[in-house]
């Protein structure tokens, strides 16, 4: 089995869990991502981090975990926030682009983490206009550099029927 890590998840300080999200109702079979959450009053835990593989999850979403507690089985309240994922391409120029990435990034104020050094994860609260770092990221794609998507483009699936 093959782990998707987050070496700095932008809320480590207020999580206190971690579970598993499976992979494999997103075709990636045998990965899992861990995910770190925060357990509240009720029983649900609230998303620490932002997620780089699992679909339909987002920064601050509430959820509920499996009897084990082990993996993350059920999207239980959205945030209202959105994830902007972008995969840089292994291109001799790829480190002045994630350099770009990360300077836009910044400008807007925005949360991120990143996977290696070619793959963000990017929070956008609902109030916030991107208009400028998904222009950039077409841009990329476009010169064949970089793939980006919504990782809301797919709803979460726990992969237990």
């Amino acid at each position: 089995m093959k782990f998707i890590v987050h070496e700095s998840p932008v809320h480590r300080g207020d999580s206190d869990y971690i579970a598993r999200a499976d992979l494999s109702p997103f075709g990636l079979e045998g990965e899992v991502e861990q995910l770190w959450l925060k357990r509240l009053e009720d029983g649900l835990l609230e998303l620490c981090c932002i997620p780089f593989r699992a679909y339909g999850l987002s920064l601050g979403d509430i959820v509920s975990l499996s009897e084990d507690g082990a993996k993350v089985a059920r999207l239980v309240r959205k945030s209202g926030r959105r994830v902007l994922r972008v995969f840089l391409l292994e291109t001799p120029d790829f480190s002045s682009v994630a350099r770009e990435c990360d300077a836009e990034i910044s400008r807007l104020d925005l949360l991120s983490e990143w996977s290696g050094d070619r793959h963000v994860a990017i929070d956008v609260p609902i109030d916030v206009d991107v208009t400028s770092l998904i222009s950039l990221f077409g841009r990329e794609e476009s010169e064949s550099r970089a793939f980006w998507e919504w990782a809301d483009a797919v709803s979460f699936s726990s992969g237990e029927a």
